[in-house]
């Protein structure tokens, strides 16, 4: 038999191994065996487990296709850009040490006398408050001239009356009761009011049941009244005079409280900055109500900030100062030296609150260690960055600080109650000080507003905030024996040479005062805060979850709530409009009286579970169709895919069943 040729062998070939053969030439390729790149893109995109290519595919419509794309495309440059940072720092790794020398810029010091106005200037001033002062000392003690004396009853006081006494008067509160003596009229009598009992333990007027005080009424009121006793009668006395002194010296102008305190001259002897000499030019005035003219190194008002480069003593500021102790007030202040201060240029010296004492005959030396603190603002604490969130006016006119915020809300409640401005502190804009002459009530009001204050009834701690940031400077005290008893006698004849002209007389070592101020070492210390929980860990916290337990990515994520939200709440939507549009057709057609139409079923038709794939049919889905059914499903239109109609890959009659046809 000869063998058969090429149509031969097609003619024997049964008609379905025809038909198989062309379905498969026809039908796409898929997987690496695709005749096209597009192809096998379009195969690795459907069968990845990358989300986001299968999506870029899958994804019905321009917009949705597009946004994938851009997520896709974003992630990919995310994971570039990242592994190309890890790369650099795995490569970027150093053995090589750096040393650098850097400089810390030098803190502001201010200065003051512990006495604030030289006494032989403010005699005039006080001379009737000195008078009454030490009458009330040798009435109650027997002091006369400064010598002790035995002790006077008060009926042997016979004076002429005083308005210190008649404002304020002395009282003598016996064996804790409300019987008192008046220092002044020498008369025992019975008074009112709330006792505030100020203890101190320092020394006993004498008899234990001595309690020493004064008696602040309301002007306006006079059975409002307080008590304020204190078991040392020292304290009791000086409580006294201040309050006295204050209102002399709210009345006096402040050009001329600066001439009657100490000018920089007078104050200032030698001066050393890192190693160069210094001088008054490199002090800013700076006056303080209660310790009159300070002076202040390194201020930074001329823009120019010193700096150190070399820790130790010899390298920062050492200055020697003349206190002159034969000149202070004896009454105002019990103790001799100078009161110093170390601030930021930005800072305002409180001098009184903070001051740190430098006592006389000694060297002091102060070593400082720099720290730079910041705080987080909210949510993480209630600190405010520059005080523009507190409503209180910055009485100081320097940067934020809790002292400030708490002063000046106290100022501006005495201002508001008492209708003046408390001595020691700024003035705010159209107040004047408190005085016995315009404001009578001022010491009982300033008393009582002072006690909400201290109760934190007033409410100004519950306003004021700390600073979110703040320089502050640890300092470390020493203290020497200066000038030494070998070199005591021709230190002392140099400096009386040094000052000159400026004093008659020689110098003696209680009157002066050393003072060294330098940086330990130049080790700035930063303190910060920072939030445990960042974006970036919250998220590598959910990612590293999702990533254990669900094997998700970010596109995972995005893919589900595309999914679950989106898709689930359009064929939601869609349902329930089909439902309301059926419902209304329904009735629009009960109203009408019109029966339903064939064709409406057979447009409303339902899916068809062969065909909810979205991928394109391959050789062997095609073969896995169901046959067509007898009776058609209800409602179900004919399909109308495209891919399905196998008759338009054959635009020809096949050769073989034209011969069958033929035969």
């Amino acid at each position: 038999m000869a063998p058969q040729g090429p149509e031969g062998g097609r003619a024997a070939m049964a008609p379905g191994k025809k038909i198989t053969a062309r379905i498969k030439r026809t039908l796409p390729v898929r997987g690496p065996q695709a005749p096209t790149l597009s192809e096998l893109m379009r195969w690795y995109c459907l069968n990845t487990n990358t989300h986001g290519c299968r999506r870029i595919v899958v994804s019905r419509g321009r917009l949705r296709r597009f946004l994938w794309i851009l997520l896709t495309l974003s992630a990919v440059g995310l994971i570039i850009w990242q592994c190309a940072e890890l790369l650099m720092n795995y490569y970027s790794a150093s053995v090589s040490v750096t040393v650098q020398f850097q400089k810390l810029p030098f803190p502001a010091v201010t200065i003051c006398n512990i006495n604030p106005y030289k006494y032989s200037a403010m005699k005039d001033y006080l001379s009737e408050l000195d008078k009454e002062t030490k009458k009330a000392l040798e009435t109650f003690y027997g002091f006369s001239e400064g010598k002790s004396k035995v002790r006077r009853s008060v009926d042997e006081w016979n004076s002429s009356g005083s308005d210190f006494f008649q404002q304020i008067p002395l009282l003598k509160f016996e064996d804790f009761s409300k019987t008192v003596t008046d220092f002044h009229s020498g008369q025992k009598r019975k008074i009112e009011g709330s006792v505030f009992h100020k203890d101190s333990s320092i020394v006993n007027s004498g008899d234990s049941n001595d309690i020493i005080g004064f008696q602040l009424c309301d002007a306006n009121n006079s059975s409002e009244c307080a008590l304020y006793t204190f078991s040392s009668g020292v304290n009791a006395i000086q409580e006294w005079y201040k309050l006295h002194y204050m209102n002399i010296m709210a009345q006096i102008p402040l050009e001329t409280k600066e001439k009657l305190s100490y000018s920089a001259d007078d104050l200032l002897l030698t001066c050393f900055f890192d190693g160069l000499s210094c001088d008054k030019r490199h002090f800013t005035l700076f006056h303080h109500p209660l310790h009159g003219n300070c002076y202040t190194f390194n201020s930074g008002e001329n823009g120019t900030v010193l700096s150190t480069s070399t820790g130790g003593s010899e390298y920062g500021l050492q200055v020697v100062l003349y206190i002159d102790e034969a000149d202070y007030n004896p009454f105002l202040v019990t103790s001799t030296g100078a009161k110093i201060i170390v601030h930021d240029q930005n800072e305002y010296p409180f001098i009184e609150d903070i001051g740190t004492e430098i006592e006389p005959a000694a060297v002091t030396s102060i070593g400082m260690h720099f720290t730079q603190s910041r705080k987080l603002s909210k949510p993480y604490s209630d600190c405010t960055e520059t005080g523009a969130d507190i409503p209180v006016e910055n009485l100081y006119n320097k940067s934020y600080s809790l002292q400030i915020c708490l002063h000046s809300c106290f100022q501006k409640a005495m201002v508001d109650s008492c209708g003046c401005a408390q001595y020691a502190q700024p003035l705010p804009a159209g107040a004047e000080y408190c005085n016995y002459k315009k404001n009578p009530n001022w010491m009982y009001c300033y008393y009582k507003l002072h006690e909400k204050f201290v109760k934190e009834q007033l409410g100004c701690q519950q306003i004021c905030k700390d600073a979110c940031s703040f320089k502050e400077w640890a300092l470390t005290t020493s203290i020497a024996q200066w000038p030494s008893a070998v070199s005591e006698d021709w230190m002392l004849r140099v400096l009386s040479w040094d000052k000159g002209q400026k004093i008659n007389k020689k110098l003696n070592k209680t009157d002066l005062v050393n003072l060294m101020v330098f940086y330990k070492d130049l080790n700035e210390r930063f303190i910060s805060e920072n939030p445990a929980n960042t974006l970036v860990i919250l998220l590598s916290n959910f990612g590293g979850q999702l990533g254990l337990w669900m094997s998700c990515s970010v596109v995972c994520v995005i893919e589900i709530i595309e999914v679950f939200f989106i898709d689930s709440l359009s064929i939601v939507m869609r349902r329930q409009w089909q439902k309301a549009k059926k419902w209304w057709n329904n009735r629009q057609r009960e109203r009408s009286g019109k029966p339903p139409q064939a064709g409406d079923l057979e447009r409303q038709g339902h899916d068809n579970p062969v065909c909810i794939d979205e991928d394109l049919p391959t050789f062997n889905t095609a073969l896995r169709l169901p046959l067509p059914q007898e009776s058609p499903l209800p409602r179900t239109p004919p399909p109308n895919y495209s891919t399905l109609r196998l008759e338009t890959a054959f635009t020809e009659q096949l050769p073989d069943t034209l011969e069958l046809g033929q035969h």
